[in-house]
């Protein structure tokens, strides 16, 4: 059996479990997406454990933390820092804005496996400025920008319920709406959120960031690899059913 096949065993009962069949026997539109997706959910727990234990109190996936953060240091919080703040949401805005720009030409599912190799890169790039001593500045930056191409591409494959950052609306759909399949995915996705922030957390304190980027990287890598599979994409495999 080769890897590509190996890969495509494991993804596609995770994608059904996420995105049952109908009863008419129609298949999900989304592909093997929503189990990576879930992936990336988990990365960006830990990304945000690095940057919050190890870059002074700052967001570089969960934006909203950030904006709130800004107002809090704006109002005096000495905890917090303004131009760190500031720092991630430009270079957030500044990834999901190149990605906007590449998407116009760009099929999004065809979009998936390069950018998430770009932001592997990335991450790989504050990896090795961690691992040589470098200022939280620069490591912001890099991972914030990540984030952004990150969101971009899966803000335009509109994958229902995995968002892969913002968890509000999917704790509210979890609660007030009727169970059902929706609801293990939002269920999954939280718990990949909460089980990245715990894993990046551990790591981060006992061990230090290095090893939770290491993680990351590694995670982001072999998601790249599995969307690269000759074959994976497929006509609509990742985009919602119209």
């Amino acid at each position: 059996m080769t890897s590509t096949a190996r890969r495509r065993g494991i993804l596609r009962p995770l994608a059904a479990l996420l995105f049952p069949a109908e009863p008419g026997g129609a298949r999900s539109p989304h592909g093997v997406l929503p189990p990576l997706l879930i992936v990336l959910t988990f990365v960006s727990g830990v990304v945000d454990a690095v940057s919050y234990l190890g870059l002074g109190h700052v967001f570089v996936a969960n934006m909203t933390g950030n904006v709130v953060f800004l107002g809090f240091a704006l109002a005096g919080d000495r905890s917090l820092s303004a131009p760190d703040s500031l720092l991630a949401l430009g270079s957030f805005l500044a990834g999901a804005l190149a990605a906007g720009r590449l998407r116009r030409t760009t099929a999004a599912a065809r979009m998936f496996a390069p950018l998430v190799a770009a932001q592997t890169v990335l991450v790989g790039g504050a990896l090795a400025l961690t691992a040589l001593g470098s200022g939280p500045p620069a490591v912001i930056a890099l991972l914030a920008l990540g984030m952004g191409l990150q969101n971009a591409v899966v803000h335009r494959l509109a994958v229902p319920d995995l968002t892969t950052t913002v968890v509000t609306r999917t704790l509210t759909g979890l609660a007030a709406d009727p169970w059902g399949p929706a609801s293990r995915r939002r269920l999954v996705t939280v718990a990949a959120l909460l089980l990245g922030a715990l894993a990046g957390g551990l790591l981060v304190l006992g061990r230090g960031p290095v090893w939770a980027l290491a993680l990351a990287v590694g995670l982001l890598a072999w998601v790249a690899l599995c969307r690269m599979a000759p074959g994976r994409i497929r006509p609509g495999d990742g985009r919602p059913p119209p």
